[in-house]
């Protein structure tokens, strides 16, 4: 009578059962056991990860390039300046101008086209000088349009690609009529995978393109700090 009692207060109370939970506790295993590559994952996003895939590969070789040559305009050595102001000072002009012109360097070149320009007022000099650091700045910024360009578009992919399959989930259900939260979330995360892969391509295009006008400002820097200096050093004979 009271083994009776005990399972009559089970079922009104709605108390899971040895069998249930076993099932339960089985069901959580096999869920953990369940898992997915990472390949595996990309495969699942559709047709749309192919461009995807192209505009990273496109952003990761422009990156490089693009910081491989503004790293290398930014070198230039210390004594540069000190021995361009010997030669001039020394009245060894030429000299002067065959250091700049050997050194491969947007500084160098600048003050190369200052050099050119000894004699002419201050004036002139500086606005030649200035033209040519313009020429510097374009050429170091050159396809970096294109990292910007990723950046906004990844992400537009990525979310096209969402809406494609959430159609294309919708359709399915439509026809089969099986509405089941298996198959809606199956679907789901399956076409979501695109969203997230162009948004990770749009930050990681948007960092390198902040980061690398942030090198371009660091050189454009050093480039206006030199040709104070030059200026400094072709008036200093005045003073």
């Amino acid at each position: 009578m009271l083994l009776g009692l005990i399972t009559l207060l089970q079922d009104s109370l709605l108390l899971p059962k040895a069998d249930t939970v076993a099932q339960g506790v089985n069901a959580a295993a096999q869920a953990a056991d369940k898992h997915i590559s990472l390949l595996e994952l990309l495969k699942n996003g559709g047709v749309l990860m192919i461009p995807l895939g192209l505009l990273s590969l496109i952003a990761v070789f422009v990156f490089v390039e693009r910081w491989l040559t503004i790293s290398k305009a930014g070198k230039i050595e210390d004594n540069f300046m000190p021995m361009i102001r010997d030669q001039i000072m020394n009245g060894n002009v030429q000299a002067a101008r065959s250091l700049a012109k050997n050194t491969n360097s947007p500084i160098a070149r600048m003050i190369d086209k200052g050099i050119q320009r000894i004699g002419k007022p201050i004036e002139n000099i500086e606005r030649s000088m200035e033209n040519v650091g313009k020429l510097e700045v374009y050429r170091m910024e050159k396809n970096l349009v294109i990292l910007s360009i990723i950046a906004g578009i990844a992400p537009m992919f990525g979310f096209l690609g969402t809406i494609a399959g959430m159609i294309q989930t919708f359709f399915n259900i439509s026809i089969t009529s099986d509405i089941t939260l298996g198959t809606i979330a199956g679907g789901i995360y399956v076409k979501m995978i695109t969203s997230a892969t162009g948004l990770i391509i749009g930050i990681i295009s948007f960092i390198g393109y902040s980061f690398l006008n942030a090198q371009i400002d660091k050189v454009v820097n050093k480039m206006e700090t030199a040709s104070s200096e030059f200026i400094d050093i072709l008036q200093e004979p005045t003073r």
